[in-house]
């Protein structure tokens, strides 16, 4: 590559990474300063006088939401693997009349706008008694999540080479031993990359959490900190505390899984 290439090339990376890192910084620095410092002209690139008054409000305020958050991304991401995964190997590996038809069912799901999947599983969810539960939290967030799942892991089992799968087959084991114990090992990187996506958009979703929540017994992180935005105008640091603390779980899960999903989203891409 030329010089004046790999020049350019760092340049626009050093520029995108820039980009990024200042919202991510100035939500930082605002958490960290008082609500006073931050209406002095210019503002405080720094924080010249730190104060943890914002995170102290932020875990009494919004910890529960946290610990909600938690249990519905995790609820999801289990929900999502365990029906995404035998669909997808079902796609992948048997000869079904209308195969096709059904992958294409499960991309045009994709592109249903979550408002029109929120209207029309209100009144279902009103009826069973779903509303402001963890249940009804987890299987809306699984309508986006599952489909995106199946996509991936059927594109990724059907590289798996079949002499794995007929190995498990000549020592005895049946479809779903041969599934759970070759096929399953086999795409540990695709399963993590599913379940890393699932987990980042139940934790990141406000349509769901607020069309199916009340906040008298249930409330997420999402629509924690929208109402928190709403009572505490003046709290500043308190909201960008908030902001801080929901991102800290994403961010770990990123930079811990980055290299099996780049190995999840490419594998499928080559066979031999």
């Amino acid at each position: 590559m030329p010089t004046a290439q790999r020049v350019t090339n760092t340049a626009v990376g050093v520029v995108l990474v820039l980009v990024f890192l200042a919202p991510v910084y100035w939500m930082i620095n605002v958490s960290l300063q008082s609500s006073a410092a931050l209406l002095r002209t210019p503002p405080a690139w720094f924080p010249a006088d730190p104060t943890w008054s914002g995170y102290a409000e932020a875990v009494r305020t919004q910890g529960d939401n946290l610990l909600t958050s938690l249990v519905i991304a995790l609820g999801t991401v289990v929900f999502t693997l365990l029906l995404s995964a035998p669909a997808a190997y079902a796609l992948a590996r048997f000869r079904l009349r209308g195969t096709l038809a059904l992958v294409l069912v499960v991309l045009l799901v994709q592109m249903v706008p979550g408002i029109v999947m929120a209207n029309s599983l209100y009144p279902v969810f009103s009826q069973l008694g779903l509303l402001d539960s963890y249940v009804g939290m987890i299987l809306a967030d699984s309508t986006l999540t599952v489909p995106f799942a199946v996509l991936i892991l059927r594109t990724f089992m059907s590289g798996v080479p079949k002499e794995l799968i007929e190995a498990g087959y000549v020592d005895g084991a049946g479809q779903w031993r041969t599934f759970g114990s070759v096929v399953v090992p086999v795409c540990r990187n695709a399963l993590i990359t599913a379940g890393l996506f699932s987990f980042l958009f139940a934790w990141a979703d406000f349509l769901f959490a607020v069309s199916f929540t009340t906040g008298n017994t249930l409330q997420p992180i999402t629509v924690g900190i929208y109402r928190f935005v709403g009572n505490q105008t003046t709290n500043w640091n308190g909201v960008m505390a908030t902001a801080v603390l929901a991102s800290i779980p994403a961010a770990i899960l990123l930079l811990t899984a980055q290299r099996y999903v780049a190995a999840g989203i490419t594998g499928g891409g080559v066979k031999d």
